[in-house]
């Protein structure tokens, strides 16, 4: 494990395996493997799958520092356009411009997939746990929106 990792330090695979061994002495390997997913959600590339898998106890303690909105579950039932309900019902952005440009630069994320349009219409098909949106804005911010 040293050779491995004097070959290549930038992989970090010592201080990974003293990560591990601590997390799973003081907590347990389930614990270890949570908080794997996590932050390979907060900080990896972690696909809309990953998000999915996570139960609802897990999504919020991810999340728990991040900004959080309400909306009612009837405008999602319905289907509201991205832009409407990321800056009318949750300010998640400034104003429309603000998004639009957002969006076709590819910065916005809505459960880690990039966001098309952004006029695109979101439905309750897309909660996550039938009651949270998670929006990304740009690399670092995230947003989460329950619906009630």
């Amino acid at each position: 494990m040293i050779t491995e990792h004097a070959e290549a330090p930038h992989l970090r695979t010592l201080q990974k395996r003293l990560a591990k061994e601590v997390t799973i002495m003081v907590h347990s390997e389930e614990d270890y493997n949570a908080a794997v997913e996590a932050s390979d959600i907060l900080f990896g590339n972690a696909t809309s799958a990953a998000l999915k898998k996570l139960d609802e106890d897990t999504l919020l303690a991810v999340f728990e520092g991040v900004p959080r909105f309400e909306v009612a579950k009837s405008v999602l039932d319905e289907g509201v356009k991205a832009v409407d309900l990321f800056v009318d019902n949750a300010a998640v952005f400034a104003s429309k411009g603000e998004m639009r440009k957002l969006v076709q630069g590819g910065g916005v994320s809505l459960n880690k997939e990039k966001l098309s349009a952004f006029d695109q219409v979101i439905t309750s098909a897309d909660l996550l746990d039938s009651k949270y949106l998670l929006v990304q804005r740009g690399k670092k911010n995230y947003f989460l929106i329950i619906a009630k």
